[in-house]
């Protein structure tokens, strides 16, 4: 980014994602397994960090041919108030995921219609809206926590990547229905790109309430919203 807008894009230890997604993340969780992470600053104050990581699915290279080390998601976008846009903090944070990570040809993002998004961001940056993804349930727990599929088991025992956690058990939840997600896809090469953009469908509106509430979350990766700027 240019030197006058005084903002700092360096790659963030663990304990500053978990601190900035716990605090500034709807979603109030990091992220499994691999990932590369940016932590962004502005006027020397720490903002938030970007997460780009092998996503949930193992298989979320499948339709577009690729191998699992050829793609990847942008999984959280967790910032503080701020003046840059997101849209332009993201499109420097692929640059910066391309020089790390050579092999990579395209990255997804999903914007979380149950937390009222719908991939506002996304549109700001030109990326690709290639239709919803089949989304699957949460488990509500006795503590309150509203937990993915992945986290919680028949046995209490679950493992990820290779490392066996307890968890919840389902029986011990209630089963949770969830909306559809909005894909979003912005392809890293030229071929890529190319293969993309016979996807593209219209990008979904932003949703009326028509009650007056302030329903401005934008993406699936992206942070609450006291976070957006005017592009979304």
């Amino acid at each position: 980014m240019k030197k006058k807008d005084d903002v700092r894009l360096e790659w963030a230890s663990f304990k500053a994602v978990k601190y900035a997604c716990f605090k500034w993340h709807y979603s109030r969780s990091v992220p499994a397994g691999p990932s590369i992470r940016i932590g962004v600053y502005e006027k020397q104050r720490f903002i938030g960090v970007v997460i780009f990581s092998r996503g949930a699915c193992q298989n979320l290279g499948n339709p577009y041919g690729l191998h699992q080390t050829e793609i990847c998601e942008l999984s959280r976008v967790a910032l503080s108030s701020h003046t840059v846009p997101v849209s332009r903090v993201i499109s420097v944070c692929l640059k910066m995921l391309k020089g790390k990570a050579s092999g990579l040809r395209l990255c997804v993002s999903f914007a979380d219609q149950n937390a009222g998004h719908h991939g506002g961001i996304y549109q700001a940056a030109n990326w690709v809206y290639s239709g919803e993804s089949k989304s699957t349930p949460k488990f509500l727990t006795p503590s309150g926590a509203l937990l993915h599929s992945r986290q919680v088991s028949n046995t209490g025992f679950n493992s990820e990547f290779g490392v066996i956690r307890r968890v919840p058990k389902k029986s011990e939840c209630v089963l949770i229905p969830q909306f559809n997600k909005y894909r979003y896809l912005y392809p890293l090469d030229k071929e890529m790109r190319e293969q993309v953009k016979t996807l593209a469908k219209p990008y979904p509106k932003r949703p009326n309430l028509g009650d007056g509430c302030d329903q401005h979350h934008s993406g699936g990766a992206t942070p609450t919203r006291t976070l957006q700027d005017g592009n979304v």
